[in-house]
């Protein structure tokens, strides 16, 4: 009988040693810790669930809705399938050549900030002195800090006639550029460098600085040591950063608004449509030429390695 009343004391404590059984939350901790890829999967579900719904979901609704028109009389939007806005896109001259100049921009956009940029991420990660490199850090960031619109129409007071642009420029013979395609060049440029700086910064920190004295060592000057040793190395880091200026200036039509006068680009094509047209199709069917140039350039980047570097 006592045998009987042990077995039951110990199977009411829950085993052989008499501690209680673990509860549902522990058998669940345990589960998690013996396997790390269902802890990842978890922790990711939610985030990812996020960017599936509103991401993939707002571009998905694009593309649905570039295949709809709209009533001319009646404004409403005709949910019937159609390919009378891409038709409207290829017939067009003018939108082609928007297009275009909306590729040229982002283009020079990314060569000016890949030339300005470099220079100063090599000089902050390999001749600046240690303890000065969070100050350059900061001093980089700082610009990201004001407003977009502040630092935009800040550029527009400097490039009208007689503003500051003007006043430094005059003595040499020349003058302000006005408002137009180069100042939006120009104000685009400034305002995505810190993006093309950054990533190619972080990428000369990681370069080894053994292997620029192996390569004086050998006998190379710095021009062929920057040619041949630093640029293979951190191409995948300049990629990275032509990322952001390629497609936020794409995608830009705040500052063309602001200082590109009569300049049209895809992003004004797209909010014109929205508002003053209340062409929703249409704007949808043109939104959609900045995301295949970009999801073709992001294919192009992956094959360097750059993705790696965001």
């Amino acid at each position: 009988m006592d045998r009987d009343q042990g077995m039951t004391g110990s199977a009411l404590t829950g085993g052989k040693d008499g501690r209680p059984a673990p509860g549902p939350r522990r058998r669940a901790a345990a589960l998690l810790h013996r396997r790390p890829r269902l802890r990842l999967s978890l922790l990711l579900s939610a985030p990812l669930a996020w960017l599936v719904v509103v991401y993939l979901g707002a571009l998905a609704a694009i593309f649905l809705t570039a295949f709809w028109t709209t009533d001319v009389f009646t404004g409403e939007v005709v949910r019937q399938f159609t390919l009378a806005n891409f038709q409207t896109l290829v017939d067009e001259p003018v939108y082609r050549t928007v297009a275009l100049r909306s590729l040229g921009v982002a283009a020079a956009v990314t060569l000016i900030d890949t030339a300005i940029g470099f220079p100063m991420a090599l000089y902050m990660a390999k001749v600046a002195r240690p303890r000065h490199r969070p100050y350059l850090v900061i001093a980089i960031l700082a610009p990201l800090w004001a407003a977009y619109l502040v630092k935009a129409y800040a550029w527009r007071v400097m490039l009208a006639e007689g503003g500051l642009v003007d006043e430094v420029l005059g003595p040499f013979g020349l003058s302000s550029p006005g408002y137009g395609l180069t100042a939006t060049v120009l104000v685009l440029a400034y305002l995505w460098l810190p993006y093309m700086i950054l990533p190619v910064y972080a990428g000369l920190e990681r370069l080894p600085d053994s292997l620029l004295d192996a390569s004086g060592d050998l006998g190379a000057r710095p021009l062929r040591t920057l040619r041949s040793v630093v640029l293979p190395l951190v191409f995948p880091s300049l990629v990275a950063g032509s990322i952001f200026t390629f497609s936020l200036s794409l995608g830009d039509y705040i500052t063309v608004k602001i200082v590109g006068g009569r300049s049209q680009l895809l992003g004004n094509v797209v909010y014109d449509n929205i508002g003053a047209a209340n062409n929703l199709p249409f704007a949808a069917a043109v939104a959609t030429i900045p995301v295949v140039v970009m999801l073709g350039y992001l294919a192009a980047a992956r094959r360097t390695g750059a993705l790696r570097e965001l």
